[in-house]
């Protein structure tokens, strides 16, 4: 694989992620005793080379509860029985979570700047 390639066409490299698989509890009978099919994926925000300074900053802002101490997110999965099927959802979150995160807010700037305008059209209130 060539990496995370999240919405706006950044592409996060395979370089700076860090995959671990261990055995995952759940439905697969015996075989869970025997596979390693938990998928865990580290990606160091504060050491990416892909990220700006100021992504880097609303990323941790955005993701703070989500984040270790160094500044590493850390995502696993386990919902499927296969490795490749939770290493893909892992690594399919990792997507989203960046988009989220680095996404402007504009919406919420719009929204305040027009129930401010519609409060200003209410009678004011007697002192």
């Amino acid at each position: 694989m060539e990496g995370v390639t999240l919405r706006d066409g950044l592409v996060i490299p395979e370089t700076e992620l860090s995959e671990s698989f261990a055995r995952a509890g759940g439905p697969g009978g015996q075989r869970v005793n025997t596979a390693a099919t938990k998928a865990e994926l580290r990606f160091d925000v504060a050491g990416s080379r892909a990220l700006t300074e100021a992504q880097k900053q609303r990323v941790r802002q955005r993701l703070a509860s989500r984040l270790t101490g160094e500044g590493v997110l850390v995502l696993s999965a386990s919902e499927h029985r296969s490795q490749a099927r939770n290493r893909e959802s892992a690594r399919a979150r990792l997507a989203r979570l960046l988009d989220e995160a680095l996404r402007d807010q504009r919406r919420l700037e719009a929204k305040k700047r027009r129930g401010e305008r519609k409060r200003l059209r209410q009678r004011p209130t007697p002192p």
